[in-house]
């Protein structure tokens, strides 16, 4: 007899308790961040009509919609109406063109929910995963990036990392940089997705997928001897954006560029992210909505970032016919638990047990005494679980508070009824008291907030 397999989906998982605890830490932090910040919440449906999604997202990201076939009747069709929603940038401006009239002129809101890649698993890459996303609408000052990178950094440093850089550029920028190196501009699209993965395929890579494009030798020459210039200089932010105005002097538009990049280098610096901004002129982020500023955060040990995200100016026009000037970031949750697991960056409050105390009773009888007794320790605010069976000895119940993590055992015997007390003993030392029956819960609350500080 065949079995059918227990593993989830490849790219999904299953989430666990103690993984759960771990995501509610995380995602309570950026809240409360996102909030500081002035952030509104917002949620949308896990699936859009499937015209909302593509041709937002370039060629690479339409190849990675997953797109829910038509139902009931027309199944037979094969074709697709509905699609699982790719991140939460596009449905965020499907909303602000749907509701603009209920919405304040510079609308902030932030969004944790999950999106769906058909993409292929790696090392903190999944194809079901959470984003946590910021964006601000209505604005084109760059107070507006200045604040997307003071969050995330502030999210970044609250969480525990101190090793986090911001890499910065800018779309007009790169794609200034793109024609003075001699690229024809109906071939930037297809050059940003290959320059997109510099630091993943190498140089060599990007020269290879460059002539698969059908970039000319000496354009990708001029283009790949830039990167591998600045790569060698001092990288903080005016040195790079020197070399960069160099280059694209004579652009029309380079310049206005590299002067809006200045300008969010400073005011970003003088907040949470001082010292952590760098210039990265090969960063292209894959996305074709970007129009202005765009940005990542990268960590030493993990391949790819852990978000990004940019200006995007012309988004919300394709659904409410005029523009409306926006900008967001987005991290991604399951990247920064995979770096904090690793790293044992978790407080241990997250990995400690879900539960505070645990009631056990050595008789039948004492049953109805022991649900009276976590009632009053759950009026407390307390975690109670009361061991279901039970025993004349205590080493069933003693085992099982262990391997839950659980700190405190209050324990009801026919001697400790005699004497009106509850026996109290601290799994941690490994001492116990008696505690008067009327004053326990009190007691044993004290004792459990005493542990956790």
């Amino acid at each position: 007899m065949s079995t059918i397999s227990t593993k989830p989906p490849s790219g999904t998982r299953d989430f666990l308790p103690e993984d759960i605890r771990r995501r509610e830490y995380v995602v309570r932090v950026i809240r409360e961040v996102y909030e500081s910040y002035g952030f509104e919440p917002l949620e949308t449906p896990a699936y859009e009509n499937i015209e909302t999604l593509l041709g937002k997202y370039g060629e690479e990201g339409n190849k990675l919609i997953f797109k829910i076939l038509k139902r009931g009747e027309h199944e037979a069709s094969g074709e697709a109406d509905l699609a699982l929603r790719y991140d939460l940038t596009v449905p965020l401006a499907r909303v602000v063109a749907q509701y603009q009239q209920e919405l304040p002129r510079f609308f902030k809101r932030y969004q944790i929910q999950p999106v769906w890649r058909a993409d292929r698993p790696a090392k903190g890459r999944f194809r079901e995963f959470y984003q946590c996303d910021i964006d601000a609408m209505g604005s084109t000052s760059p107070v507006v990036e200045a604040e997307l990178i003071g969050a995330v950094s502030e999210v970044l440093s609250r969480l525990g990392f101190d090793d986090y850089v911001i890499r910065l550029n800018h779309r007009k920028a790169l794609s200034a940089l793109l024609e003075c190196a001699g690229v024809p501009e109906g071939l930037h699209a297809e050059a940003l997705v290959a320059i997109d993965k510099l630091d993943k395929i190498g140089v060599e890579g990007v020269e290879k997928e460059l002539a698969a494009r059908g970039v000319n030798v000496d354009a990708t020459r001029q283009c790949l001897d830039f990167f591998t210039g600045v790569s060698n200089i001092d990288p903080t932010p005016h040195t790079m954006l020197g070399r960069l105005r160099e280059f694209v002097r004579s652009h029309h538009a380079g310049p206005t560029a590299i002067d809006e990049l200045d300008t969010i280098v400073a005011l970003a610096d003088g907040g949470p992210a001082h010292g952590r901004i760098r210039i990265d002129p090969s960063l292209a982020r894959g996305l074709s909505y970007y129009t202005g500023a765009i940005m990542e955060v990268a960590v030493p040990d993990l391949a790819g970032s852990m978000g990004g995200g940019g200006r995007y100016d012309n988004l919300v026009g394709m659904f409410l016919g005029r523009d409306i000037p926006a900008a967001g970031f987005s991290l991604g949750l399951e990247r920064i638990i995979v770096v904090m697991t690793e790293r044992d960056m978790f407080p241990a409050k997250v990995s400690r047990g879900p539960v505070d105390v645990m009631v056990t009773f050595l008789s039948d009888e004492l049953r109805g005494d022991a649900l009276r007794l976590a009632a009053e320790l759950r009026a407390e605010r307390l975690r109670v679980e009361v061991f279901p069976e039970s025993s004349r000895k205590l080493d069933r119940a003693l085992k099982y508070a262990s391997g839950r993590h659980v700190p405190v055992l209050a324990i009801l015997g026919e001697d400790e009824r005699a004497r009106g007390e509850v026996a109290v003993r601290d799994l941690q030392t490994r001492r116990q008291e008696a505690a008067p029956r009327a004053t326990a819960a009190g007691h044993i609350a004290r004792l459990v907030r005493i542990e956790a500080n």
